[in-house]
């Protein structure tokens, strides 16, 4: 009588990560038997690109059903962004305004930082907001095609989600608490196969040289975006990652337009 074998330890782990990364990224319905700590994201940064497919296939799913419904491309985009940001809990988002309003409102570091963690939002941060979903759903609604904007979905939603782990493991986090504090350097074998990963799906999804393009348009920004933040707040956040995400999410749906 044949005997079902236990998963191994590692494939155990490796499944455990990847389902933090998802519940870190998203806010589906799955199990917490936990909250999710630093610690547990900093282990499961590699697999943040394979939660961000999640993200990307769900608002591809949204524009074709919306495209087959009639819908003209714009409404269509408009309601694929908007899938995305249910999905997401607009985390993301938060931390683009938040960083923005602290970059652009702030005179001194101290200020900077408690302007970014204050939950309102200013005039910087709206604006910021605006642009991100202007260009997003602009990019979506020019593409038009239902292949071509799950292709380019995916490749922004994983290729967006590729970089943060990169950013955390070359910017030192900015204050001595928080989430991004907690997280720490993530181990550079699991920052490099997010890379990896992030390469390989750009690759399927925009094509050789697209990803080349998009590849190293993403190392620029996580460069200007690491001399940004050292120059205004001496280090990285949470809100700081998630600016770059979504600063990278619009680079690679403009190169998906080319």
């Amino acid at each position: 009588m044949a005997t079902s074998e236990a998963p191994s330890p590692w494939l155990a782990e490796r499944v455990h990560e990847l389902n933090v990364s998802i519940l870190f990224s998203t806010r589906l319905p799955f199990t917490r038997a936990a909250p999710v700590t630093g610690a547990a994201i900093a282990q499961a940064t590699w697999a943040l690109p394979l939660a961000g497919i999640v993200v990307g296939v769900i608002g591809a799913v949204v524009f074709a059903l919306a495209r087959r419904a009639g819908l003209p491309a714009w409404p269509a985009a408009a309601l694929t962004v908007a899938a995305t940001l249910a999905v997401t809990g607009c985390l993301h988002e938060d931390g683009l305004a938040d960083a923005t309003d602290g970059f652009g409102g702030g005179k001194t570091r101290e200020a900077k930082l408690a302007i970014m963690r204050d939950s309102r939002i200013g005039t910087y941060g709206v604006c910021a907001l605006a642009i991100s979903i202007l260009i997003r759903a602009g990019a979506l609604a020019s593409l038009a095609d239902p292949e071509s904007v799950a292709a380019a979905l995916i490749a922004a939603h994983a290729g967006g989600r590729a970089a943060m782990p990169l950013f955390m493991f070359f910017v030192p986090p900015a204050r001595s608490d928080g989430l991004s504090f907690a997280a720490g350097h993530p181990p550079g074998a699991r920052v490099a196969v997010a890379a990896v990963l992030g390469l390989v799906i750009l690759d399927l999804c925009l094509g050789f040289v697209p990803a080349a393009a998009a590849m190293i348009l993403l190392a620029i920004v996580i460069a200007l975006m690491a001399r940004l933040s050292l120059g205004q707040i001496g280090g990285q956040t949470g809100d700081v990652i998630g600016a770059l995400e979504q600063v990278s999410e619009m680079v690679i749906l403009l190169v998906a337009l080319r």
